[in-house]
């Protein structure tokens, strides 16, 4: 097992190389492939890769069965570059982050909208009742209830 530096300085450099080979790719259906980050193992035997793609959906089909085809070919030259005894096998996964994160950044535009017509429509409100709507004890009831109970 590698200590966590290892694994580190190995997922940095096969993202690296990751990417290199993936430019070279003359698959016309690996598009505009960003490789975005890759993690190892601890035996140093699988590394995943995360990548995106710049296009419809339909071009990050074509560029996962391009990557898919293409696994064999770039585990040789990822492998040959590293210099390690095992290279490890990769395995291609899409990042959704980016996705995700447009769509959060959306939903919280959402809500500050909603918000900011609340605090439109509250800004004209008065209270429907007291201002202060808790029963308040005054003195002289405490004072009552004490006398009352002795």
């Amino acid at each position: 097992m590698a200590d966590a530096a290892k694994r580190a300085q190995v997922s940095k450099r096969v993202m690296e190389l990751t990417a290199q080979a993936v430019r070279k790719l003359k698959d016309p259906r690996v598009g505009m492939v960003t490789i975005t980050d890759a993690r190892v193992t601890s035996d140093l035997r699988e590394a995943t890769v995360f990548y995106t793609v710049l296009g419809d959906e339909e071009q990050v089909k074509a560029s996962a069965a391009g990557l898919e085809r293409a696994t064999g070919h770039l585990r040789t030259t990822v492998g040959r570059a590293l210099g390690m005894r095992h290279t490890p096998s990769l395995q291609f996964i899409a990042d959704t982050v980016p996705d995700q994160a447009n769509r959060i950044e959306a939903l919280l535009a959402q809500a500050a909208a909603a918000d900011a017509e609340v605090h439109k429509i509250a800004e004209g409100a008065s209270y429907a009742g007291e201002e202060n709507p808790y029963i308040v004890k005054d003195e002289e009831d405490e004072e009552d209830s004490e006398e009352s109970t002795r």
